[in-house]
């Protein structure tokens, strides 16, 4: 399961990415909008500055802004950035691997077979789905509400 933070910071890169080119976000209207505590947001923003994900601006007109364009941006990423592993067992995960503590022969067990399948259906989707994707797929629900 996603954390918080997870979730809000993908919330408000999908924010930012629906207004990519328009010019800096004030964090309050990024944090009223989606309705993500202020505090909470600036601590995930600056984080995502520091990935090199966004930019900010101070001053007069400032504001966070897409530093990447949104489609060089997918779950993935942001996921890793926020919440570390996406794979469910550490013997699986590409990025954290670790052996787990109760298997004896980790290439002998089954579970872990079952879960390498998960985990490499779960990168596939998530790789597919950029902020620029995401940004689409909500446009195109709006116009069929």
């Amino acid at each position: 399961m996603l954390s918080k933070k997870c979730k809000y910071a993908i919330h408000a890169l999908v924010y930012l990415a629906e207004r990519y080119d328009q010019g800096p976000v004030h964090i309050q209207e990024i944090a009223e909008d989606q309705r993500i505590p202020k505090k909470f947001l600036e601590a995930i923003l600056l984080e995502l500055k520091n990935a090199k994900i966004l930019n900010s601006k101070k001053g007069k007109g400032g504001g966070y802004y897409m530093y990447r364009k949104p489609e060089d941006v997918n779950l993935i990423e942001i996921i890793r950035l926020m919440d570390g592993a996406i794979a469910m067992l550490p013997c699986v995960s590409l990025n954290y691997y670790e052996p787990c503590e109760e298997c004896v022969n980790e290439h002998l067990c089954g579970i872990r077979d079952a879960f390498v399948g998960v985990r490499d259906e779960t990168l596939r989707v998530l790789s597919e789905h950029t902020l620029d994707r995401i940004v689409k797929i909500k446009a195109e629900k709006q116009r069929q509400l």
